[in-house]
């Protein structure tokens, strides 16, 4: 019932408080549905009362499938058929012209005409092919004003047409479109007109997933079909804030924001699963959920992709440090960023795999006998002991353990490949070093 009510209000049959107008009393008298009514009453005066009364009574009761989906050319077949469809055509027609007011033919072909009426009967369907020029044997898919797809029936007669007056249209059973069973053809002008009450202006601000940025436009169209577009120069911050964000949220944070690695996400990463609260959590999905809180104001700022990947995110996330409790002043304690070892290097942690790893060459470690734990002493350094080519020569998570029981393996091994360098029999008690032995 509401959607019946809105039709009649959208054309002039009823006033908002639902009385029946002077032109609804009119579109009463025709005993038409009133979308065709409409046809009839608006297209006489554009295309003559005869010719609106033809095409209308084409409307009324289907033709027969036998004569194609070209309604031009089913109209031009029954205007000299003596078949039963014909004579109650004719019939229709008649009524017709009684039901509505002598006008003069105009000027415009039969092709125009035809196009005009069905818009007018059916504004909502009026189509426009999705490709301008499809390829030799191919035939473009549609779009209504609707936003119902469609697409012409494999054994069409209406040919590779730019615009459609859709007049009959049904959804085959699992098909993501409509198929087209009797259509005009159309062009822009007459779809302007007739679907005058569709037609749109409006400024788009948008994350486009094919180009992966920021879309700004103010696009002219008719119901969901686009009709001309042109840049914003200057699109609402707000509209594009929100682009952004779309963009965030589509392809990602980690996707299209710059993040130094290993950094700070990272640690905060390992401090969220090693002690919790107050740590943030530092996913996408969490990272999105507070971007206000972090990002701003940034984002505010940025009116591109390129002005995202600009973001100081390191920056940005110490806004998410527990400060108001204090324990943000524990981060280099908990979670350090790097670790001085016995050589008197400082060598960075690597936060991004499961358990921190700190790799360095075995003899920067030579007299540690124990690698200090992260996160309050939760969680014990893993040690990759180098090579001096610095490839990996043993992994250990207890280095008492490894200069008892591993080591004697390794430098067996290896002080045959390294001369130049130290290895001492006792590791625990050698001078640690950066450098080789000194050549005699």
């Amino acid at each position: 019932m509401a959607a019946a009510r809105q039709t009649l209000v959208a054309l002039g049959a009823v006033s908002s408080d639902g009385r029946a107008t002077a032109r609804g009393v009119r579109l009463a008298r025709t005993g038409l549905h009133p979308r065709l009514g409409r046809a009839l009453v608006d297209g006489a005066p554009a295309v003559g009362a005869r010719r609106a009364a033809e095409i209308v009574a084409l409307l009324s009761e289907e033709p027969p499938r036998a004569l194609g989906d070209d309604l031009n050319a089913v109209w031009r077949s029954v205007r000299s058929a003596g078949d039963p469809y014909a004579g109650r055509w004719r019939d229709e027609v008649r009524r017709l012209l009684r039901a509505t007011d002598s006008e003069p033919a105009t000027q415009l072909p039969d092709t125009t005409a035809a196009g005009l009426v069905v818009a007018l009967a059916f504004p909502e369907r009026i189509a426009r092919a999705r490709v301008e020029r499809p390829a030799p044997g191919e035939r473009s898919p549609y779009l209504m004003a609707s936003g119902t797809a469609a697409e012409l029936a494999p054994d069409t007669r209406l040919g590779a047409l730019p615009w459609l007056a859709v007049a009959v249209a049904d959804r085959p059973a699992g098909s993501h479109s409509a198929r087209v069973l009797h259509a005009a053809a159309l062009d822009e002008d007459t779809a302007r007109l007739a679907g005058a009450a569709l037609l749109t202006s409006r400024e788009e601000v948008h994350w486009d997933t094919r180009r992966g940025e920021v879309v700004s436009r103010r696009v002219d169209s008719l119901g969901a079909v686009e009709l001309a577009e042109k840049p914003l120069h200057r699109p609402d911050p707000t509209l594009v804030r929100a682009a952004l964000v779309e963009g965030l949220t589509r392809e990602g944070i980690s996707t299209v924001l710059t993040w130094p690695s290993p950094g700070l996400r990272e640690r905060l990463a390992f401090l969220r699963t090693a002690i919790g609260d107050p740590w943030p959590d530092v996913s996408d999905e969490a990272l999105l959920d507070r971007a206000e809180e972090w990002l701003e104001p940034e984002l505010s700022r940025a009116r591109r992709r390129t002005d995202l990947a600009r973001i100081d995110t390191t920056s940005a996330l110490q806004r998410l440090l527990p400060w108001a409790t204090g324990e943000a002043g524990r981060l280099d304690e908990l979670a350090p960023e790097r670790i001085t070892v016995p050589s008197g290097s400082k060598i960075r942690v690597d936060y991004t795999t499961e358990r921190p790893v700190l790799a360095v060459k075995l003899q920067e470690l030579f007299g540690w006998t124990a690698a200090p734990a992260l996160a309050g002493g939760r969680i014990p350094l893993t040690i990759h002991l180098l090579s001096p080519a610095g490839r990996p020569a043993a992994v250990t998570g207890d280095l008492a353990s490894f200069w008892r029981d591993g080591y004697r393996a390794v430098r067996a091994d290896l002080r045959g490949r390294y001369p130049r360098h130290p290895w001492p029999e006792d590791p625990t008690t050698a001078e640690p070093t950066r450098r080789t032995n000194s050549r005699k």
